[in-house]
């Protein structure tokens, strides 16, 4: 399990296509500490198995369901990647509770600046996702915990404070860019579990008399 509080932004040293999938190498340092082959490493929202560990970079293989339903295929050499380990038992949930399991990706609209270095972050999210989206709930963004603004007409707004721009790789998107999207786990809970509950017959005057009314 995540929280979407980011580590560190790595840097993509490589992308290379295989016949099934591919494998990604990505540099880095902080996010190694403590890592061994098969540690999970969230790489822009997204769970890899990290494997072939150096002293400042990991690989990780992308399965042909990763490549189609995130944005990591389209990663180059030099774009920044946001990295976060798991949550260790004695941690704090400091965003909240993100799987790393992408649930499709979204088209940036826009960065608007609010000044200060605040910036107003507009992405267009697919169809079926939108019913996971509510005012001031939780969605992850290429493995960012932020908190959704405002959901209208398929686009959901989210507020960007300094601290994120400069420790992230939102720095460098720009209009046109696909993000990673995972919704909150608990409201895919919540629809599961409603749908099941019965509901009562409707009343009617011919079921009362049925009943003896």
């Amino acid at each position: 399990m995540f929280t979407g509080i980011i580590e560190e932004a790595g840097k993509v040293e490589s992308l290379e296509a295989r016949a099934t999938g591919a494998r990604l190498r990505i540099q880095c340092t902080q996010v190694l500490e403590d890592a061994c082959a098969g540690s999970s490493i969230a790489v822009n929202g997204v769970c890899l198995t990290a494997l072939d560990l150096r002293a400042d970079s990991f690989a990780a293989d992308l399965a042909p369901e990763t490549l189609r339903r995130t944005s990591l295929g389209q990663l180059g050499a030099g774009s920044l990647v946001n990295l976060e380990r798991p949550l260790s038992p004695s941690g704090r949930l400091s965003g909240h509770i993100v799987q790393g399991h992408v649930d499709g990706t979204g088209e940036l609209v826009a960065m608007e600046s609010l000044g200060e270095g605040n910036w107003w972050l507009r992405v267009r999210v697919p169809q079926e996702l939108d019913r996971y989206l509510v005012y001031k709930g939780s969605v992850c963004i290429d493995g960012i915990s932020l908190t959704v603004a405002e959901i209208a007409g398929g686009i959901l707004s989210v507020a960007i404070i300094p601290h994120t721009i400069q420790n992230t790789n939102l720095r460098t998107k720009q209009a046109g860019d696909l993000v990673n999207i995972e919704c909150d786990i608990i409201a895919k809970y919540v629809e599961k579990l409603a749908a099941r509950i019965e509901h009562p017959a409707k009343l009617t005057v011919d079921k009362l008399r049925e009943e003896g009314y």
